[in-house]
């Protein structure tokens, strides 16, 4: 996926020193802003019928706020540098390294991290049932890259995950690393070729995380209303429909 590590890309802009916004001047202004990449679906999309389920979840938060969604499209730093962002979803849920980028984080509401899908006909039911011959897609630099390298496990690295998950579709590798949103997305879009996703990764502290909302310098009224806003959609499962529009299970945070 054409991800963004948002975290990186707002600490290079300074954003902790941005003046605290409060959810009376958001109402005030009527639109909660959102930033987003514009072409990381199944995350976000600013193209088709498709919106993703960041944008989706986005707009259900502004709707218990009272205000409409505004985004704000942004793929590097420059951009990030001008943009106005009220909250980024997905932010990983560590309050100190949000902190030192003036991030704090609404109460979380989803685990992620990083799975293993094999294609449909593989036989393998584990990573320790890997051959030795066989190779795992992995995104370039990533903790799994670099964890099953130590293992003397075969990978191959990719910039995306969404050619990850193509190559395995191709037989051009047996196992991909990826996030379980890729694994969902890919079984979306190619009901005819659905991968499997296989036990792995599941107790590794490094590579399972709680996700919130990232609100820049907010004021207490608005961290409390964006959590307010994530218990109702939890509780009358708003959250997890829309994750299940795009064959992605919701997974309580720890």
């Amino acid at each position: 996926m054409r991800l963004v590590v948002l975290a990186s890309l707002l600490a290079s802009c300074g954003v902790a020193d941005v003046a605290a916004r409060s959810l009376d001047a958001i109402r005030q202004r009527g639109a909660l802003t959102l930033c987003a990449h514009p072409n990381a679906l199944p995350f976000a999309s600013r193209r088709g019928d498709v919106p993703g389920f960041q944008v989706e979840i986005a707009r259900e938060l502004a709707k218990r706020l009272g205000v409409s969604l505004e985004q704000h499209w942004v793929i590097n730093s420059f951009q990030y540098r001008r943009a106005d962002c009220d909250v980024i979803l997905d932010a990983i849920a560590d309050r100190a390294v949000l902190a030192e980028v003036g991030l704090r984080m609404s109460r979380p509401y989803h685990r992620s991290g990083v799975a293993l899908a094999v294609g449909p006909n593989s036989s393998v039911a584990s990573l320790a049932e890997l051959g030795s011959a066989q190779r795992v897609g992995v995104p370039v630099g990533s903790i799994v890259s670099m964890m099953l390298g130590k293992q003397g496990v075969k990978t191959s690295p990719f910039a995306f995950e969404d050619d990850i998950m193509e190559a395995l579709a191709k037989g051009e590798i047996d196992a991909a690393a990826v996030t379980p949103a890729a694994i969902g997305w890919f079984n979306q879009t190619h009901p005819d070729a659905r991968v499997r996703r296989i036990p792995a990764f599941e107790d590794l502290p490094d590579l399972n995380w709680n996700v919130a909302v990232g609100m820049v310098s907010p004021d207490e009224k608005l961290r409390q209303g964006i959590d307010a806003a994530l218990d109702a959609l939890l509780a009358d499962g708003t959250l997890a429909r829309i994750y299940a529009r795009y064959d992605v299970e919701l997974q309580p945070p720890k």
